[in-house]
Formats: C-alpha cells, structure tokens, sequence
C-alpha cells in the first residue's frame, strides 16, 4: 500500500515521496519543518490512511530512550514484599512497557511516531540507534530479548531546536516540510472550512501572508494559527471589507492574537505599519 494523503490531510507530491521511500527503504522518516506544518498530524494520517495501529510517543526534556522501551517499577515490588502479595513472585507484573515495545508487539504492522525528539537530551537519539537498527532489545531483569513482531513504520518529527547526531542522522530519511504556498494552504483551508466564502478565505490569505512576510517577526503564524484565525472569522461574522480595510491602511486585523502570539510581534507589526503610513 502508498500513503497518497486522506481527505482530512493535503500531502504535497514530495511529501507522499518521501513518506513511500521511508516505507521501501524500511527506515524512519525524520521530518522537519515549522511549527504548526502538520509534522505529527502526518504520522496519525498515514496510519489511517494504511489501517495500521498508532503509537505515539511525545518526548519531553526529560524522557530518555529507556522509557520508549521499558521500565521497572522497584517500588510496587517492595511494597507488594511488604504486603505479602503474590505478584512478587514474578517480576514480570512490574516490568511497565514503554510505546516501541508496545510497537513491537503489534500483531500487524504499527505507525509510531517518535514526536519531537529534539527535546530530549543529545545523546537520547544515539542512545536508540542499536532498537532502530536491530528492532530488538533486551530485557536485564527478565533476561529475555523482544523483538519486533513487524518492523514498525517510523515517523520522528523535530523542531530543530538541537542538531541531531550524524549516525542517527544516517539510519533516517529525511524531508523538510516546506510551509505551504497560497495555492496548497487554500486547498488546506478548504479541508477544514468547504463552505467558506471566498472573498473572506482570499482577504484572509493576503492578510495572513503578509504578517508572514514581515521582516523581523519572532514567531511566524503557522497552518494551525490561520485555521484558528479563519474559524474565529467564521464565529464572529467578521465582513471580508473588515480585513481588506486593515490591510490597506496597515492596522492589526481583527482577533490578530489567533496569529501573533507574543507583545513584540504586536509592537513590530505597529512600529512597520506607522512608518507605511507615514510614507504613504
């Protein structure tokens, strides 16, 4: 089976290539991009899109490899020794499996995606490299190895907040999403708003390209932030001349915190837009 998108999902030609190359090359698809460019929602659209499970694991900056694959609850066994129960007869009811064991245990094969693993400390990626490579582990307190029932497909999303080692680098395909140009995000919004007047959704583009386009921004709007902003528009009835007015004379648009999310953006956009107006 190829992944081709879903109807909840637009994939861009090169985006469903490197998803099917990952999948023929059976190695983890290391995608990055902006924040808010669909990254995780992809892993959950290609499990639908083949019927497979779905695992999903999120990382956080304390997570260590160690939890994808299991761990060992010492403390439930010394108290259960204390209690006098059974349980503790045997180890394995406080062996806690992580989400690649879990993956590993699907009777079919799984999608599991590792979300955001460039939170984790730098040697959390070279610390998976032997499970990615191998598709197997070993268990020191059971002595026993697990391996893969199926070798999982692999989705890991990155921010870019830390530069990932080179031999982990090496195992992965790797694809850039690129941020959508106006025809794409309109096929996007279209998904998610079909009924959308289109001289809100074309008023509504030029304002929200143009905040994008502003030199100096900290945080750019993203897909998910325009979707807010246009689902906002939508509840408030806002008239499209509301926003063609706040684009021709350089003022904020109305409900602008859907799409800048810090005071300095805010700042920004005025200090620009008074000096637009000045020229003008």
């Amino acid at each position: 089976m190829r992944f081709e998108g879903t109807e909840s999902y637009v994939a861009t030609d090169d985006l469903m290539m490197a998803v099917n190359a990952a999948v023929t090359l059976a190695r983890p698809l290391l995608v990055k991009g902006e924040p808010g460019t669909g990254k995780t929602q992809l892993a959950r659209e290609i499990a639908a899109a083949l019927k497979r499970p779905f695992y999903d694991w999120a990382i956080k900056s304390t997570t260590k490899a160690q939890h994808g694959l299991y761990e060992y609850d010492a403390v439930s066994r010394l108290r259960d020794s204390q209690l006098g129960n059974e349980a503790v007869k045997d180890i394995r009811n406080y062996i806690i499996k992580g989400k690649l064991w879990e993956a590993f245990d699907s009777e079919t094969q799984p999608v599991l995606l590792i979300d955001e693993i460039d939170k984790a400390d730098i040697e959390f990626p070279n610390d998976l490299l032997r499970e990615l490579d191998q598709m197997e582990f070993y268990v020191h307190e059971t002595r026993e190895t697990v391996k893969a029932k199926h070798r999982p497909i692999i989705l890991i999303t990155s921010n870019n907040e830390k530069e990932l080692p080179d031999a982990f680098l090496r195992r992965c395909f790797f694809h850039y999403i690129r941020f959508p140009d106006k025809d794409t995000m309109a096929k996007i919004v279209d998904v998610h708003f079909p009924n959308l007047k289109k001289n809100l959704l074309q008023e509504a583009m030029e304002v929200f390209f143009g905040l994008r386009d502003l030199p100096g921004l900290k945080k750019k709007p993203s897909t998910s932030e325009l979707l807010d902003w246009l689902k906002l528009l939508v509840a408030e009835d806002i008239d499209p001349a509301v926003l063609r007015e706040a684009s021709g004379k350089k003022t904020l648009p109305p409900l602008y915190g859907a799409l800048l999310k810090n005071e300095a953006d805010v700042h920004l956009f005025e200090r620009v837009a008074f000096m637009a107006r000045r020229s003008n």
